[in-house]
């Protein structure tokens, strides 16, 4: 999905997990009763320098019949649902964003969107959680690191090798997330998000390296661990109730003989409340893939 935290403007770029750390990257089996599936973690933005991929990823996408997103990428992608998602991400009721923050946030924003050549007239109908993104997206460009991502990259590649797709959740769904995202604490969730733009080429450096490596210690301990702690609500919202909807499709995979590569943000499988944690505490062998 598109969101993130004290990594929080990079949620949607990296999610990951709490099991034992190992040298691979983050891809691992799920096996039960014979059958098994592949589950990798993503990071939605990359640049061309980050491929190839790490040989896991390629591993798994040709040792399966289908690969499985958190979302349908191509209709998530297209004019017309980019209309649609403008709309439901901008406000219809009458208010905008300087009458929903504090005086001092929009003081901030207007101070970041003007530095970048962005009149707030352009801003100011955007919900909270749109306008996060905004800032993070714009930055990344400026930065030349806003290339594709992982998701991206395998929803083309499934449909030029006629590849069967699936999703997790419907695209609807995300954007419902993102439109109540910070509910109650939108001025924390903007301030933060403007911090952690002051550092993102270091913070997405770090990342990057640890998730090519399955690094998953250091990667909790970014991503997880502060995200957790400062918003408590959206970590639940975003993550454990996402990751609890998806772990019965996840299972119901693994039950049937058929093979899938299931690519979500890599937070998704770290923690307690991670789906690795969970499919472990469910009597699934998980084993992260070695590509050798």
């Amino acid at each position: 999905m598109f969101i993130g935290k004290t990594l929080f403007p990079l949620y949607l770029l990296l999610l990951f997990f709490s099991l034992p750390v190992y040298a691979g990257t983050s891809v691992w089996t799920v096996e039960k009763d014979g059958n098994r599936l592949f589950i990798g973690g993503t990071v939605h933005l990359l640049t061309a320098s980050d491929y190839p991929l790490p040989p896991a990823f390629e591993k798994a996408y040709n040792g399966s019949v289908k690969v499985v997103l958190e979302t349908d990428m191509q209709k998530l992608q297209s004019p017309e649902f980019q209309a649609i998602m403008m709309r439901e991400l901008s406000y219809s009721d009458g208010r905008n964003l300087e009458q929903v923050v504090n005086q001092d946030t929009y003081a901030a924003l207007e101070q970041f969107f003007s530095k970048r050549g962005i009149p707030m007239a352009g801003i100011i109908g955007f919900k909270p959680g749109m306008v996060s993104i905004m800032m993070t997206m714009v930055e990344l460009q400026r930065l030349g690191l806003a290339g594709i991502g992982v998701d991206a990259y395998y929803s083309t590649k499934s449909i030029n090798d006629q590849k069967k797709l699936g999703q997790l959740e419907t695209v609807e769904t995300q954007i419902a997330f993102i439109a109540s995202m910070g509910a109650g604490q939108v001025d924390e969730m903007l301030i933060y998000t403007l911090a952690d733009i002051e550092r993102l080429p270091e913070l997405m450096n770090s990342m990057k390296h640890a998730w090519r490596r399955g690094n998953l210690a250091q990667l909790k301990a970014v991503g997880i661990t502060p995200f957790k702690n400062e918003f408590p609500d959206i970590y639940q919202a975003l993550i454990v109730d996402r990751n609890n909807a998806w772990l019965p499709k996840i299972e119901a995979m693994v039950e049937t003989s058929e093979v899938e590569f299931v690519l979500v943000g890599a937070l998704h499988l770290a923690g307690d409340n991670g789906l690795l944690a969970q499919l472990v505490a469910r009597g699934y062998r998980v084993r992260q893939l070695q590509a050798d």
